[in-house]
């Protein structure tokens, strides 16, 4: 098929309605997935949330290698299959649901270059507390990414991840950071976004765009992820509106609003500590 005509096709459906049974691809969730995957699933999962597009979360161990595009999360919806937030809030546009066409091209403008901002500080930190400090990849990454897999599979599909992910550290200038300025440089993003997000309900106004789908994506799973320290956790827990945010979110759109249960993050102050990869 042509580029063209496979174009066509892409938004003859893009253009159907959404279905029922949309399915949202991510790894396995209590043994498997590392905390990069799991703030960039929630995040796609708050995404929908708020556009209130139904999509079920099916978790496989090889969801990874079932991607079009290698990351995970990814969605089918009908024949198609998108992965990432990006391409999936293009794709969800296409529908006729979008989160941001209230907002002028400044402040898209504006979203735009926060999202970046979170994408290259909190997502790279991430990867790198994951793939580059050796405490965590010991006792966590390595253990939780190879589990599905028998040996020397689980060996050498661990070692090609870390290859490849301290590759990208060296080509972006974060190689040689020690684990103290990856958490400076986490430190400096939630400073801006707190700034940014001052005493509003939401980033921008009173209703929620993709943006606020992916700080809370991000935030939410640091805040509620057990790591080898609490440093990472405690950085965003110095930011009381962030974590005010996230709360908000969780409660709306993950609980039901006016639930009387006690949220996660609510649990997580009450007991002093953080979970492994909520539920």
């Amino acid at each position: 098929m042509s580029l063209v005509a496979d174009a066509f096709v892409s938004q003859i459906a893009a253009a159907e309605p959404w279905p029922e049974n949309a399915a949202l691809y991510q790894p396995l969730k209590g043994d498997q997935i590392l905390l990069c995957d799991n703030a960039s699933s929630l995040a796609v999962q708050a995404f929908l949330r708020m556009c209130n597009l139904p999509v079920q979360v099916v978790c496989r161990a090889n969801a990874e290698f079932m991607s079009p595009s290698g990351k995970v999360p990814f969605i089918q919806v009908g024949n198609q299959v998108v992965s990432e937030l990006g391409p999936i809030v293009q794709f969800v546009k296409a529908k006729g649901h979008s989160l941001s066409d209230g907002l002028d091209e400044a402040q898209k403008a504006e979203m735009k270059a926060y999202m970046e901002l979170v994408n290259n500080m909190l997502l790279t930190a991430e990867l790198h507390i994951q793939w580059c400090d050796e405490a965590t990849v010991e006792e966590i990454t390595r253990p939780r990414y190879s589990s599905p897999y028998p040996w020397p599979l689980n060996y050498i599909l661990a070692y090609q991840k870390q290859w490849e992910i301290k590759r990208k550290m060296k080509a972006i200038g974060w190689a040689c950071k020690t684990i103290e300025q990856v958490y400076d440089d986490v430190d400096q993003c939630c400073q801006a976004l707190s700034h940014r997000l001052g005493s509003q309900p939401y980033f921008f106004n009173k209703q929620p765009t993709e943006l606020d789908a992916l700080v809370f994506g991000h935030l939410f799973t640091i805040l509620t992820t057990q790591l080898t320290n609490d440093e990472l956790c405690d950085r965003v827990k110095n930011y009381s509106n962030l974590n005010a945010f996230c709360r908000r979110i969780e409660q709306k759109y993950f609980e039901g609003q006016g639930s009387s249960d006690s949220s996660l993050l609510d649990r997580v102050a009450s007991s002093g500590s953080s979970f492994m990869f909520p539920k």
